[in-house]
């Protein structure tokens, strides 16, 4: 009897004994590179000129941002457009504008942060002169987080290019490549416009700042003052500056040769003459 007692006693104790609850699986930090990230073409329907959307994002619950990184070829850009909770932008590389419906446009450069209240119909793109590239953050308000509305006319682009100084050529107009050699070499030119400016420079492993670096530095030692012209300038368009370009022609003087310096700094002084300091 006894024994039965204790035995009836163990099965009890074992029933009230619970298996210990799984624990959650921990959060893990993901990282998606940029080389297998899809790019898509922006519509026409609510971008004027080529632009190119990579990297695409989500935040992951409870967080509700979203984004991408937005790449304008020059004079590109977007439509007139509203968020219905804000938007960030982060300029990463090129020279761009923003217009505020109203408001006079301002210009865009690396390391620019812009604030777009909710509501408030605005634009943005690339400037004349080379292309742009930002990120773009925004929230979604029962499930959309822009509203389009008209696209910005060649007047009111062009409007906004005088009125912040960046320049004055005619919107739509030819490349510099296809002003330099489309009557004589014309597929050159649309491989110059296309694989060289629309691939190589696109691609994600050096921003455009740093690739215009690495150009002229080359140009520099090649002693090449036709072509070193042309990059400098675009050189300041892709966020360069001055003071940065006057140190690479003397830090290359000990690399690449006296004279391919010298050279460079003529080039150059005309260049900064031309071009206001950014």
């Amino acid at each position: 009897m006894k024994a039965l007692i204790m035995l009836a006693l163990t099965c009890a104790a074992g029933a009230n004994t619970q298996l210990p609850a799984r624990a959650a699986p921990l959060p893990v930090v993901d990282v998606r590179s940029a080389e297998t990230a899809p790019v898509s073409i922006g519509s026409t329907e609510t971008f004027t000129g080529t632009v190119r959307i990579s990297t695409p994002f989500q935040a992951l619950p409870p967080g509700h941002a979203g984004g991408a990184s937005v790449s304008f070829e020059a004079q590109a850009r977007t439509a007139w457009h509203s968020h219905p909770l804000g938007q960030i932008l982060v300029v990463t590389s090129g020279i761009g504008l923003v217009q505020q419906d109203g408001q006079p446009a301002q210009i865009l450069r690396p390391g620019d942060v812009v604030t777009i209240p909710a509501n408030v119909h605005h634009w943005h793109g690339a400037g004349p002169g080379g292309a742009m590239t930002h990120i773009a953050i925004a929230e979604k308000e029962n499930g959309s987080a822009v509203t389009w509305q008209d696209k910005v006319s060649d007047q009111d682009y062009l409007a906004a290019v005088k009125s912040t100084g960046l320049g004055s050529a005619p919107v739509g107009s030819p490349s510099r490549a296809r002003q330099l050699m489309g009557d004589v070499a014309p597929k050159l030119a649309e491989l110059t416009d296309q694989v060289l400016f629309g691939e190589i420079w696109e691609r994600p492993g050096l921003g455009k700042r740093d690739r215009s670096l690495a150009t002229v530095s080359a140009l520099i030692a090649m002693n090449r003052p036709e072509q070193l012209r042309s990059h400098l300038v675009l050189g300041l368009q892709n966020g360069l500056t001055q003071l940065e370009l006057s140190e690479l022609i003397t830090h290359l003087a000990f690399y690449t040769g006296w004279p391919n310096a010298v050279s460079a700094t003529g080039v150059a002084r005309d260049v900064f003459q031309r071009k206001p300091a950014p």
